[in-house]
């Protein structure tokens, strides 16, 4: 009898692609469909980014810390340190492209004796910033949809209750949990749309905007590039600061295309330069954005800011466009921050499933399921839009306390960021990178995002003026520091917290034998990230 050809014994016994072995290497069998081009990695990236609808939330944060000047200079400052924490994370995906991402690189980084805690805090930094992320843009969209309203309206004046925004906003989460909870391969395509909307809406604004404003509301260039208008109270350094909000929200959330790295092909480098091309991308765009609104807004800043609409950019298309443009380029936003909400629950959701897969959530055995028919996580779809659901009744609370969600969902991320950044160089390890790799810049582009980060974390608990009152206070650190202070107490419960059975990733795959794979260092809970550089 002839022996079996080796075409015979592929088909029998098929090899794993690239991706699924650099995946087993990490100590995970592949469970996700690979549906995802690098292409449309980085238009998730670019998407999630939605650099206009970002900046239509949190222009709000700019114009009264400095007015145009904060809204192009800030914009320009705070870009490069943006740019040196995407570098820093880059590294560490191409590194050990997981769904994981950063909780696990904190584990493999981290000394042994405090391993274990700091990947639970970071994976629960990670989680919170993901369903705050999810209920900060759908409540900018439900603000966004009631100032579509107003615009329609025949006198510019529309008035809701509580109740009638919170209706909004669930109806937005529950609808996106049904389209999330597609197959991949809808979502992955879906990405072209949302990329597409996103871009063109950039465009209208820089190009179409000069165009057509009239007159008396066109501005110098003295005035748009040399105007600080302070409107908060604060000195005019600290206000500044305060205004770097913006960019730093609008160009955020780096680690998106981190937790879609199960369902992109060549994963080791299309993973990190999907994070360095969206945030290089989004910073231009924004900065010609800015620019353009600089020279469109008019000299009534203060107008802008307590325009009977509710959001500043909506006066400022209202009055260089009139009411019928105005209120079709507003839809357009509206659109696209669906969008960027929809993908904010996408990368959540599979955050959320690879941390529920390390055993470290409530429920874990529920939310690490795959559905059988579409191949996505569907139950750390919904786990992900009622806790954000839950999140949205702040608004019953104050404004004040809903409007947290914008700074706690940046400084959750730059908690999650910080942590296995800083692991690579004070504990002992053997990093090895991937095929993106800054060689010698390594080291001072990850100091230059640390510090940054660390900096503007504690910013980020000011309130929006120097003399506030309860209502009015941030409830950043108080919202913030009850989700932290809830993780900590459960994970040193007594008997039945994590400090009992926590021992940071768990393999669910039989280990690679070979002398470079991490998944046998892992399963003895001493892995050290090392990935090769695969061709695929």
């Amino acid at each position: 009898m002839a022996a079996p050809s080796a075409s015979a014994i592929s088909k029998l016994h098929p090899q794993p692609s690239g991706d699924e072995a650099t995946l087993a290497k990490l100590g995970y069998k592949q469970e996700f469909r690979r549906e995802f081009t690098p292409l449309e990695v980085a238009g998730l990236a670019f998407s999630f980014v939605g650099v206009v609808p970002s900046i239509v939330s949190v222009l709000f944060y700019a114009i009264p810390n400095g007015g145009p000047f904060a809204m192009v200079w800030g914009w320009a400052f705070a870009c490069p340190f943006i740019l040196c924490t995407g570098l820093a994370l880059a590294e560490l995906a191409s590194a050990a492209p997981t769904s994981g991402g950063l909780y696990y690189w904190t584990y493999s980084l981290a000394s042994p004796r405090c391993r274990n805690f700091l990947s639970w805090i970071v994976g629960y930094s990670n989680t919170i910033e993901m369903i705050t992320a999810v209920a900060s843009v759908n409540w900018a969209c439900t603000i966004q949809i009631v100032a579509a309203i107003t615009i329609a309206s025949s006198d510019q004046v529309y008035t809701t209750t509580n109740l009638q925004l919170y209706g909004i906003y669930a109806a937005l989460g529950l609808s996106q949990a049904v389209l999330v909870s597609l197959g991949t391969k809808v979502l992955a395509r879906l990405q072209r749309l949302f990329t597409l909307v996103n871009a063109s809406l950039c465009f209208i604004i820089i190009i179409a905007l000069p165009i057509a404003t009239p007159p008396d509301y066109r501005n110098s260039a003295k005035f748009a590039l040399g105007d600080f208008t302070n409107l908060a109270g604060w000195p005019s350094g600290f206000a500044f600061i305060l205004s770097l909000m913006a960019p730093l929200y609008t160009i955020g959330g780096y680690d998106a295309s981190v937790h879609m790295s199960e369902e992109a092909s060549n994963a080791t480098m299309a993973i990190p330069w999907a994070i360095v091309s969206s945030i290089i991308v989004a910073a231009f765009l924004g900065l010609g954005i800015n620019i353009s609104l600089a020279f469109c807004m008019g000299t009534d800043v203060d107008s802008l800011l307590n325009s009977p609409i509710g959001q500043p950019m909506a006066q400022i298309l209202f009055n260089s466009l009139g009411q019928q443009k105005a209120l079709a380029i507003w839809c357009l936003v509206i659109i696209a921050e669906y969008m960027v909400a929809s993908n904010c629950l996408l990368v959540g959701s599979r955050q959320i499933f690879a941390f529920a897969r390390d055993g470290a959530l409530p429920f874990s055995r529920y939310l690490y399921r795959i559905n059988r028919y579409t191949g996505t996580p569907i139950n750390t779809v919904w786990f992900e839009i009622i806790c954000s659901l839950a999140i949205g009744l702040l608004s019953f609370v104050s404004i004040q306390a809903i409007d947290a969600v914008f700074t706690i969902a940046l400084t959750a991320s730059y908690i999650a960021y910080i942590t296995p950044i800083t692991n690579r160089f004070v504990f002992k390890n053997d990093f090895k990178p991937g095929p993106f790799y800054l060689g010698k810049l390594s080291f001072p582009v990850s100091v230059i995002a640390v510090v940054w980060m660390t900096f503007m974390i504690f910013v980020f608990f000011f309130p929006a003026t120097p003399r506030t009152t309860v209502q009015e206070m941030n409830y950043t650190v108080v919202v913030l520091g009850g989700f932290m202070f809830l993780a900590i107490s459960w994970y040193y419960l007594p008997v039945y917290g994590g400090v009992h059975w926590y021992t940071g990733p768990v393999s669910n795959t039989p280990a690679i034998r070979d002398e470079d794979s991490i998944s046998e260092r892992k399963d003895e809970h001493d892995a050290d990230i090392y990935v090769e550089a695969v061709d695929v």
